[in-house]
């Protein structure tokens, strides 16, 4: 497998620039995971597919759905591959390289695991403060259109939103200078873990309920569908800050209701 994929890296370093690598193939790396992880959540509510395990009963109608597509594709190729382009020398300078060897999984694994801590505690104040009452009415208000979100929503946002929050996401790469391949597989399993979270749908193979502290669809979904002062749950990938500042117990109130009902129906039968 590591020979595999030693020689796969030998082939694009040879045939691609280092600023292609990380700018032009970063860009369609990104595009590729993110609208192949969502489009799937996007025909299963159209479809009416998978119904039980939809967190919400309310769906998206095609012109909406539509809609976020068009504004994603926008998005995309004039803040997201502009943001990159001009990112490029600043990688550069704090070491980000793309020659052989390859760093080992270790490496790879810890850095990843910072990248994931570091992230999460820069986007929870970030998106703590897009939730006060100016920045939310004229910049996050705009991700918040979307009530019931669906994959692809997990990036439909104000373009001043996707810099300051994608702000979160490179903050960890930018500090450590990482070999390419890193970034490559934290912007992967970053988007994968975002789409999922808007996924709209709570599946009993659903990270959360296997990996403790995991956020997940069923604690984002429930930041969607209230109103911005009284939302909460503003972490991405994990859940302890707002454990730790208490931004959590709507959530966690409202579950602790749902599991007392569930055990209330249980003893009735």
């Amino acid at each position: 497998m590591a020979s595999m994929i030693e020689s796969a890296w030998t082939y694009l370093i040879k045939n691609f620039s280092d600023f292609q690598l990380t700018c032009l193939g970063g860009f369609v790396l990104h595009e590729s995971v993110f609208f192949l992880s969502g489009l799937p959540f996007l025909l299963f509510e159209r479809a009416g597919w998978f119904g039980k395990y939809k967190i919400q009963k309310k769906n998206n109608t095609p012109e909406a759905q539509e809609k976020c597509i068009t504004r994603l594709l926008m998005y995309h190729l004039c803040v997201n591959l502009p943001i990159l382009i001009v990112s490029y020398p600043v990688f550069k300078f704090m070491g980000t390289r793309s020659i052989l060897p390859l760093p080992s999984w270790k490496v790879i694994s810890t850095q990843i695991l910072f990248y994931f801590i570091l992230e999460d505690f820069v986007f929870y104040w970030g998106h703590r403060i897009l939730h006060t009452k100016w920045l939310y009415k004229h910049i996050h208000s705009v991700h918040h259109e979307y009530a019931t979100p669906f994959g692809l929503t997990s990036e439909y946002a104000h373009p001043a939103e996707i810099l300051f929050l994608g702000f979160a996401t490179i903050i960890g790469p930018a500090i450590t200078g990482p070999h390419l391949i890193t970034i490559y597989l934290w912007v992967s399993l970053r988007v994968l873990e975002t789409v999922e979270a808007h996924s709209g749908y709570h599946f009993p193979w659903s990270p959360s309920n296997f990996l403790p502290l995991y956020g997940g669809s069923d604690f984002h979904d429930y930041h969607h569908r209230l109103l911005y002062t009284k939302s909460g749950n503003y972490s991405s990938t994990f859940v302890y800050m707002d454990w730790i500042f208490g931004t959590d117990k709507g959530y966690r109130k409202l579950k602790s209701l749902k599991e007392n009902e569930r055990h209330a129906e249980g003893k009735v039968m």
